[in-house]
């Protein structure tokens, strides 16, 4: 989804965004970090710096998915050790499983995270490679990691 931000109406076209995408980034970007606090933080943060940017961004989607992830990493980064699941009622999130969110608060976080914008938000190689900061072959193999591990955990589970 591609958004341009008029110079006379950048509020009203950042909250279309946020109506569109924000409860899709909110749940990815939860599956991503297992803390609520945290997310509610990175997208909170990520949608008011779009804000104050305006119409300087050129795709406020594709921005505002990477500001929430990076800021969302950079909290987890500075909080060490990572969560070992969700903190807060999992029961509330309409998906993905809790199983499944613990499985992810495992793997590495580029790990993680690509699989959480790939398989869950459906962003393309590219986009997910942009917004990592990391070559689109990197993607692809943490992708390719990351199912791995998920499937040998969550087959452990069921198993």
């Amino acid at each position: 989804m591609e958004v341009r931000l008029d110079q006379a109406t950048p509020t009203s076209a950042i909250e279309d965004l946020y109506r569109t995408e924000g409860p899709r980034l909110w749940r990815s970007v939860m599956a991503f970090t297992g803390d609520r606090e945290v997310t509610d933080d990175a997208v909170s943060e990520a949608f008011a710096q779009l804000i104050g940017r305006g119409a300087s961004v050129r795709d406020p989607a594709r921005w505002v998915w990477r500001a929430s992830f990076k800021i969302a990493a950079g909290e987890l980064h500075r909080r060490r050790p990572m969560p070992q699941g969700p903190q807060g009622d999992v029961a509330t999130m309409p998906e993905p499983l809790d199983h499944v969110i613990r499985a992810l608060a495992v793997l590495p976080p580029k790990q993680r995270a690509v699989v959480v914008l790939h398989d869950y938000a459906d962003r393309p190689t590219e986009e997910i490679a942009h917004v990592l900061d990391i070559r689109p072959s990197t993607v692809r193999v943490h992708l390719s990691e990351a199912r791995r591990r998920l499937r040998s955990m969550l087959e452990d589970r069921d198993g």
